[in-house]
């Protein structure tokens, strides 16, 4: 399988893992750090070795530029090239930039987005994976909250008393291992 059908393979894999993924109340912080957890149990749910805060083969803008920028999920993976994800909540251009360098690095790069929606797809060979969210202005100070639930139907439960008729169940009077009277027989 080539390097672009398992980028696709992949990004799908991990939209269906993260579409089990609800949250209610959260801010922007603690929901890129509850996403970025999921894509990282995803790693390990496929056997991978999973690295946090990866090095990127992308320097740091001067001043700084001796050290390199870091990816938010990084996982090798024994039978093919890495998978790079970066977790944002804003369309950046440099996170395009980064992924596209891991892709020419040989990694297979995904974005995940999370937000209310209307996000821009990147160019190829980055992939993109969506987390659409709800949001409402939280209590004074606290910015705004984030959401995510479980929207399917509850199951249909059963409405009638069944169709088991009713059966009369003994009560033995003499208890099996004393061969005494148990509770039933003393007339308490």
């Amino acid at each position: 399988m080539d390097v672009a059908a398992q980028g696709e393979r992949l990004a799908a894999d991990l939209g269906r893992w993260l579409a089990e993924l609800t949250f209610v109340d959260l801010d922007a912080d603690d929901v890129t750090a509850r996403v970025i957890d999921a894509v990282a149990r995803w790693g390990q749910a496929r056997g991978w070795r999973v690295y946090r805060r990866a090095p990127s083969v992308v320097p740091l803008p001067p001043p700084m530029q001796q050290r390199h920028s870091v990816l938010d999920v990084a996982c090798a993976r024994p039978d093919g090239p890495p998978v790079v994800i970066e977790v944002d909540h804003t369309d950046r251009a440099r996170t395009v930039q980064k992924l596209t360098a891991e892709a020419e690095a040989g990694r297979i790069p995904i974005w995940v987005r999370w937000g209310v929606g209307r996000f821009t797809a990147p160019p190829p060979p980055v992939r993109m994976v969506t987390v659409e969210v709800t949001r409402r202005a939280g209590p004074a100070g606290r910015g705004r909250l984030h959401s995510r639930t479980d929207d399917r139907p509850a199951p249909a439960h059963s409405t009638g008393g069944g169709t088991a008729a009713p059966q009369a169940l003994p009560i033995p009077l003499v208890d099996p291992a004393s061969g005494a009277a148990g509770d039933a027989g003393k007339g308490t």
